[in-house]
Order: structure tokens, then sequence, then C-alpha cells
């Protein structure tokens, strides 16, 4: 597994697994991005809960971040992060699952009123995200779809 950020000795990671999606826009040169409060952007998706399968999270991160019915597509691959979080004041490995995904439909409002969804240019986007597996993973992705 292609591995980003520094292992520091004698620091406690926290391992959290997440399931992404990499939604695209029609001609495929728009992505579909999740900005929060603080400015910050991500790839829509979050962390497992429980026993979820990747398409159970990230139905239910579509429904919760964007208010959207998603449905997980074709594997793109994984990639892991080690990282701290001001926002939780701790270390984390972030353990990333990447998939394309579709927007089927619309599921209500939002639960998480911090997250919003933003259309990004997919050349802006991957130097945009916050996480650099999840960079990684848009520019994978890009490449499988023969646009970079």
């Amino acid at each position: 597994m292609i591995t980003f950020g520094e292992f520091e000795l004698g620091i406690s990671y926290t391992s959290r697994p997440g399931v992404y999606g990499i939604i695209l826009n029609e001609n495929k040169n728009w992505i579909a991005l999740i900005q929060t409060s603080d400015g910050k952007y991500f790839l829509p998706g979050g962390g497992m809960e429980g026993s979820e399968s990747h398409g159970e999270c990230l139905v239910r991160e579509g429904m919760e971040e964007m208010g959207k019915l998603l449905e997980i597509g074709e594997w793109i691959g994984n990639a892991q992060r080690y990282f701290y979080s001001d926002k939780d004041s701790q270390y984390y490995l972030g353990k990333g699952y990447f998939y394309r995904a579709e927007i089927v439909g619309d599921s209500g409002e939002p639960v998480e009123a911090d997250h919003q969804l933003r259309w990004v240019e997919t050349g802006i986007a991957v130097k945009m995200l916050f996480h650099e597996h999840q960079s990684w993973a848009l520019q994978k992705a890009l490449t499988m779809i023969g646009k970079q």
C-alpha cells in the first residue's frame, strides 16, 4: 500500500479506515469535493462504522455530507497517510479505499451542516485536496480514464 506522511517513533496512531468516492461530471473535467467550515477540501466519503461494507459506508457518507444518494463504482486503489489532526488533537493513520462513484439521486438535506458540496475543475482539485492520499487517488482515477 502506498503511504504518505511520516511515521514518527514513539507516537501512537489511531487507525482510521475510510471509503471515498471520485465523482466526476459527465465530461469528466469537474469533480465533486466536500469543503468543510475550516476551508479544507476532501473527497466525499469518510470513516467506516462497525461492520459496514465499502458500499454501505460511501452511501451513508453521501447522505450525511451531501444529501445525495451515491452508487459505488470501479475500484481505484488504496493508500494511507500518517497525520496529526489539530481538530481532534490526535495522531491518525488514515487508510483510504477509493472508488469511482456516481450521484444517483437526492436523499434530503445533508446531516453535516459544516460540509458543502463544491464542483471543482479536476486539475485544480488535485492541488486543493487536504490529504495527499486523496490527491493520489484522484490522479490515478484521471489516468485510468485517460484524462491525465
